[in-house]
């Protein structure tokens, strides 16, 4: 190894490993249940030559994943992921602290305990501090401790650190120092304003207007529309959404205001001049946010929606259009990752590994 190693759990489409690497962390081990994750991973060597396995959590667990790193307890620098989130999210309306995904938290204590790196991360959703992930949080910090980790956590919006993209996202790293003495420092802020709609995705041409792929850019098509749907751009002006739609345009459950019943970024339309809105695990249909193209009657195409993910602009995903929307939505950006590697790498740095 020339650096630090990590491993990166519940890896997805690879946009934390990306990061890392850029961060000067060999990558030893990429593990997730998605099978088209993983095929979008094997499909990217360009950027990502490590290992990749098709593994449940539990399925590295019982010293799995020691034995294929070739590492002892204790040997690893970096665990880092991001168990699913959707049990904690805000948009979800109904559901349990014991939702499956919300004991994905647990099984990733399981892991870092048994593998005791030197530093890990979990990223999530703000919404696991909230009242759904409060108790699950909790007992996972309890047990860190317990296990000598300090956790320092924080929420924060990557926009700040280079990202061109409204993401508020939890950030829990953990330092292993059972004499209460820290390093870590977490990442500073971008001083310049991160790139807007308009300088990431405004240079590229429309999508063929027959369908399917622009044969220049993979991913790069436009979705059919309902003509309500078709309607509802045309009455609107990028940055705008549900609340500037005539009432007639509207579903029987919005025609009530935002205040009221919540779902204020639904049926709108990106803003080039700002950063975008978050792009989540939907953003390629046009009712789940503010994901209509500034000026075309479109969404946003997968191959825009990867660029303000911060992915490379060749990156190659695998899958249906669902499973591909979910792989982009759901990765780490790896500008961001990249700028939370570069401080833990520098605090393993300072802690002499």
């Amino acid at each position: 190894m020339n650096g630090f190693s990590a491993v990166d759990a519940f890896c997805g489409a690879g946009g934390l490993s990306i990061g890392l690497q850029r961060a000067g962390f060999d990558i030893l081990l990429a593990f997730d249940l998605d099978e088209s994750a993983i095929a979008t991973v094997e499909a990217n060597r360009k950027y990502l030559d490590h290992p990749s396995l098709c593994a449940d959590v539990r399925d590295v667990l019982r010293e799995g994943l020691l034995s294929t790193t070739g590492l002892i307890r204790g040997q690893l620098d970096l665990l880092a992921g991001g168990p699913p989130c959707q049990g904690f999210s805000i948009q979800r309306t109904v559901g349990a602290e014991n939702d499956e995904r919300n004991l994905l938290v647990d099984d990733y204590g399981d892991l870092i305990i048994e593998a005791l790196p030197a530093f890990f991360v979990l990223e999530n959703v703000p919404g696991i501090g909230g009242s759904r992930g409060r108790s699950v949080l909790e007992r996972f910090k309890k047990r860190m401790r317990d296990e000598g980790y300090c956790c320092h956590e924080l929420v924060l919006d990557f926009q700040e650190y280079g990202v061109p993209q409204r993401r508020r996202r939890y950030i829990l790293v953990g330092e292993l120092a059972p004499d209460g003495h820290t390093v870590f420092a977490w990442p500073r802020k971008v001083t310049s304003r991160p790139q807007s709609v308009r300088e990431v995705i405004g240079n590229l041409p429309p999508p063929p207007a027959a369908g399917g792929d622009h044969p220049a850019f993979p991913g790069h098509r436009a979705d059919r529309l309902t003509e309500k749907n078709v309607a509802r751009l045309r009455a609107l002006k990028g940055g705008q959404g549900r609340e500037h739609l005539p009432v007639e345009l509207l579903a029987e459950c919005h025609r009530f205001s935002a205040d009221q019943i919540g779902h204020r970024n639904v049926y709108g339309r990106m803003s080039w001049d700002e950063v975008a809105p978050t792009i989540t695990a939907r953003f390629d249909s046009f009712t789940r946010g503010m994901f209509g193209h500034p000026e075309q009657l479109r969404t946003i195409s997968l191959y825009e929606g990867a660029l303000l993910q911060t992915f490379p602009p060749d990156y190659r995903f695998v899958g249906t259009k669902v499973e591909i929307a979910r792989q982009i939505g759901n990765a780490v950006p790896p500008v961001f990752a990249a700028a939370l590697g570069t401080a833990v790498r520098d605090a393993l740095t300072a802690r002499g590994r």
